[in-house]
């Protein structure tokens, strides 16, 4: 209480006392992972379903059926995803020997062209092993394993999602009983819950079309494992500007290693390019509006600090974390300024005499 009595008469000691706070709630978060990860991901779930849930609830749907029904909903679906996920990879890890001979051979074709070109002997300056088998073979049975151990948590996420559903039901009355009459702290949080549906409903289907086009893309230019390329185009494009790159770079080694054409490869990222471009610098901006948006750098800040903290899942939620967490500094008055920070374009000026904060 005297520490805090004193950071009003010091502008230094505030500072300090704020940055504490800063990396206690960091490595709080860190240390707090194994509980954290299961319910953001049951919180994201929820919030996709919670418009199902009150359809039904509508419709005169008994409480009990109008819970489940969303949680099986999302059982199906996420089965369906981990279980195409664990075949493709299987397959893969038993052609990556087959791939990764390929490569190699390709590897030092390519060098002989160029040393007969140059007359530069390569090999003195670079490398023949850019590219270690045994740890692409180790990557690839991590990630495995890693599928594996998301399973085994998925018990846990649908149990949480389906508790967090029943509370829904009840919640906007505990609410309202705690503010009174304070109607505005109601509309702030309505519209923080709305926003951030908003989002996460407009994000998660320009990722399911954007994987279901890049994987039928790749089953057209003759790749394998066009199942799991659309996969991970669909995960990926969770992360934006890095994601798409990231997802760009199987097919392109593929496309090397089956084909072994520059025009190929070239075509190949040709399509992931137009792809990405069009629902990620033209669809999905004008369907969510700039307010939503992030500047590169806090992209991949965030994808660090929440690898950091949670690990591979939560670099994968690093964006719609991030998001979150700006649409409730955008509607919290006197921290509105972290979310201008945060944001990828400086907000319009307000017309004079307007409230800062409303040129949006």
């Amino acid at each position: 209480m005297m520490i805090l009595e004193g950071t009003d008469q010091s502008p230094g000691l505030k500072v300090l006392f704020s940055l504490a706070c800063v990396v206690v709630i960091v490595f709080g978060l860190r240390l707090a992972a194994p509980i954290l990860l299961p319910s953001a991901l049951a919180l994201f779930l929820t919030v996709l379903s919670l418009p199902i849930m009150v359809w039904l609830r509508n419709h005169r749907v008994p409480k009990a059926s109008a819970i489940v029904i969303p949680v099986l909903v999302n059982v199906a679906v996420v089965g369906l995803l981990i279980t195409l996920f664990s075949q493709s990879l299987s397959e893969l890890q038993r052609e990556l020997p087959r791939y990764l001979n390929t490569l190699t051979q390709l590897q030092a074709s390519w060098f002989e062209s160029l040393e007969g070109r140059t007359g530069i002997v390569l090999t003195e300056y670079m490398t023949m092993e850019v590219i270690d088998p045994g740890a692409i073979i180790g990557l690839a049975r991590g990630a495995v394993g890693r599928i594996a151990q998301f399973v085994s948590m998925t018990f846990i996420v649908f149990l949480i999602m389906a508790f967090m559903l029943s509370e829904a039901t009840v919640f906007p009355d505990k609410f309202q009983y705690i503010i009174g009459n304070a109607a505005s702290d109601e509309d702030r949080l309505t519209k923080v819950v709305t926003e951030v549906q908003t989002y996460l409903g407009i994000k998660t289907m320009i990722s399911l079309l954007t994987g279901a086009i890049l994987g039928a893309w790749a089953y057209l230019m003759g790749l394998d494992f066009p199942i799991l390329l659309g996969l991970v185009a669909f995960l990926l494009n969770y992360v934006p500007t890095v994601g798409s790159i990231l997802a760009a770079i199987p097919a392109l080694l593929l496309s090397i290693i089956l084909v072994g054409t520059v025009g190929h490869a070239v075509v190949v990222s040709l399509g992931y390019v137009v792809v990405n471009t069009l629902f990620g610098n033209i669809i999905e901006p004008n369907l969510m509006g700039r307010r939503l948006g992030l500047s590169t750098l806090v992209v991949i800040l965030s994808l660090l600090f929440w690898g950091w903290a949670w690990g591979p899942l939560g670099a994968l939620l690093s964006v719609p974390l991030t998001v979150i967490v700006k649409i409730w500094l955008e509607n919290t008055t006197d921290l509105r300024w972290v979310a201008i920070l945060l944001d990828k374009e400086p907000p319009a000026l307000a017309p004079a005499g307007a409230e800062p904060g409303t040129g949006d």
